[in-house]
């Protein structure tokens, strides 16, 4: 009798071990970093440009060794064109991403890789205001603001790794608009006539190195 209160005695011990071990990795991650901006796009030739991403996430334990990322982000990141006289267009995009992804963990604590799809609610593209009226190189009919009224709401697929230890990490990731961002665009016909009666594509591409520090 003696042995098996000991014996149950050391399960509900290591239990409570496992537990704690198990809530470790449920933790509040405040994050900032940099962004590169592309649009994938048979038409515009577009310049990829740097931009920065920052907020808050939770990271938490989910089925063996996998876990679940709940985040919210903010970026504003940029992107070029060039106009008929060979002049760079900058394009800034502000948006917020509320991601859900799951993380499997390689090395518990210190390395995990992620995938999983984010929903960014967007503005339009801002441009300064001695751009506007530039004629597009890709596209001559069009002038720089005529392209500003993109999507606002876009779906992209995330795919990721973090690595670190359990208070600070480094993650490095990838994201792919699966959307054409530029669908807005078609919806008035003088803007595809302009257009040399094509339609408007492209799907965002966007990768991020952010530094976490995990509370």
């Amino acid at each position: 009798m003696r042995k098996l209160s000991l014996l149950i005695t050391l399960l509900l011990v290591l239990n409570s071990f496992a537990q704690g071990g198990y809530r470790d990795s449920n933790r509040i991650g405040i994050s900032a970093g940099l962004t590169s901006l592309d649009l994938f796009s048979k038409q515009f030739n577009v310049k990829p440009g740097q931009g920065w991403i920052a907020g808050l996430s939770m990271r938490g334990n989910y089925y063996n060794n996998w876990q679940m990322v709940y985040g919210m982000h903010f970026t504003d990141s940029n992107f070029s064109l060039q106009s008929v006289t060979n002049e760079e267009i900058n394009y800034k995009l502000s948006a917020v991403q509320v991601h859900l992804v799951g993380s499997y963990m390689v090395i518990q604590n210190h390395l995990t890789l992620e995938i999983g799809p984010v929903l960014q609610i967007n503005g339009k593209l801002r441009i300064d205001e001695k751009d506007e009226l530039k004629a597009v190189k890709d596209s001559p009919y069009i002038l720089a603001k005529d392209i500003i009224n993109i999507n606002q709401i876009n779906g992209n697929l995330y795919a990721g790794v973090t690595a670190g230890i359990t208070n600070l990490r480094l993650n490095i990731n990838y994201q792919y608009g699966f959307n054409n961002i530029m669908n807005n665009l078609n919806k008035k016909d003088e803007l595809t006539i302009a257009n040399g009666n094509q339609r408007f594509k492209a799907n965002i591409g966007m990768i991020s190195a952010l530094l976490t520090i995990y509370l």
